[in-house]
């Protein structure tokens, strides 16, 4: 059987700006990518179906067994059971969505439909990144711990409770730090480093080679992602991979995409001052959507900074590679490529982006190949409409 994990063209229009640059089922929640998730679950590999200026990076495999299974779900064993038993030419759906489809021909009929009599996991908002977040580390922690014995902790000096949910990957250095496991696991991965001072509460996992800062206070329901570093305070947040906060500033109910850098001193807010819902900008409808949250902070694409003291709005989207600078609360939405801040917004010309991109990749010996920068070109194309100074 080849597993082919789709993207839905509206969630992942609905998933921007994490989406313009990968698939929907390349996104991090818990501990593992929504396809690696299946990957450990299937016990196989997986390929992808997305938009085909993304298809070269994320290649797609088709065999004459195809299994597709929508990019935005989450597995637990009850899904992974009826996917893996769906007949040859059946469609698995969840109300009006369509969770899979095994060898499928043709159009979906009252013949050949399965109604999913269980609640799923989909992420198919940005703001359900961080809000389905904790109970995704609970179930990756237990995946990828299984059967398996966590690392010792040599270090007398860091402080524990709840010591069996905690998880500690080989070569993993903590030195005098709180890991307080009762509100949920803890796993350290890989060559992880936490400092000395920082205050960790679960569920909280930090991935391999992410790094933790003296004095931070990491209070829960977080993920660090590969290679980031963090500092400050940060509260119920996603960053995908290789992104730095490492400084102090506040953020909750956060997601941050892979190659960012928030400055020294940024903070972003995730309450507003009148306890009102929050609205998001939704890249769909063009404009503000209602979550029905109270909580909800800043959401960050790829490739984009910030610089030292900058303060974002509740609920602020920024695009894929801008730079925001200077005083006082930038727009709610930044569209990608954009330079600049409260008082203006230009155009971050796309020779520059690139070049940036390709300096901050090469501190982790990583290169900006041709597919990267295919990729990014294309972003800067399509949200041109956005950048309404342009036009």
């Amino acid at each position: 059987m080849n597993v082919i994990l789709f993207d839905d063209p509206e969630i992942r229009i609905n998933l921007f700006p994490f989406t313009l640059t990968r698939p929907v089922a390349a996104i991090r929640i818990g501990i593992l990518t929504i396809a690696e998730k299946w990957e450990n679950r299937l016990k196989t590999s997986v390929s992808f179906q997305s938009e085909g200026y993304l298809q070269k990076k994320y290649p797609l495999r088709q065999e004459d067994d195809n299994l597709l299974i929508n990019g935005a779900l989450c597995p637990n064993h009850l899904l992974v059971d009826a996917v893996t038993m769906l007949p040859e030419g059946y469609f698995l759906v969840k109300d009006t969505v369509l969770l899979a489809a095994r060898k499928p021909a043709g159009e979906m009929t009252k013949q050949n439909v399965i109604e999913y009599p269980h609640s799923v996991t989909l992420i198919n908002k940005v703001w359900k990144i961080f809000l389905e977040n904790g109970a995704q580390i609970r179930l990756d922690f237990d995946l990828v711990t299984a059967g398996r014995q966590s690392a010792p902790l040599t270090d007398s000096h860091t402080v524990t409770y709840n010591e069996p949910d905690i998880f500690i990957e080989e070569g993993a250095y903590i030195r005098g730090a709180v890991l307080n496991a009762e509100t949920g696991p803890i796993y350290l991965g890989k060559n992880s480093i936490v400092q000395e001072g920082a205050l960790i509460r679960g569920a909280f996992a930090l991935c391999e080679s992410g790094h933790v800062n003296m004095g931070a206070k990491m209070r829960g329901d977080i993920t660090v992602g590969p290679y980031c570093k963090v500092g400050g305070e940060i509260s119920n947040s996603i960053f995908f991979g290789f992104s730095n906060k490492a400084h102090d500033g506040y953020l909750g109910n956060a997601v941050i995409g892979e190659w960012c850098n928030l400055g020294a001193g940024t903070s972003a807010s995730n309450l507003k001052n009148n306890y009102k819902p929050i609205q998001l900008w939704n890249h769909a409808t063009h404009r503000q959507e209602d979550t029905g949250l109270q909580f909800c902070g800043l959401m960050m694409g790829d490739h984009s900074k910030s610089a030292i003291n900058t303060s974002f709005n509740t609920a602020t989207v920024v695009g894929v590679s801008s730079n925001i600078f200077g005083g006082g609360l930038p727009p709610a939405f930044i569209p990608s490529f954009s330079w600049g801040g409260a008082s203006e917004l230009m155009t971050y010309r796309l020779e520059k982006g690139i070049e940036t991109a390709k300096r901050v990749m090469e501190r982790r010996e990583i290169d900006v190949n041709a597919l990267d920068r295919e990729i990014l070109e294309k972003v800067y194309e399509i949200t041109a409409f956005n950048r309404t100074w342009e036009n």
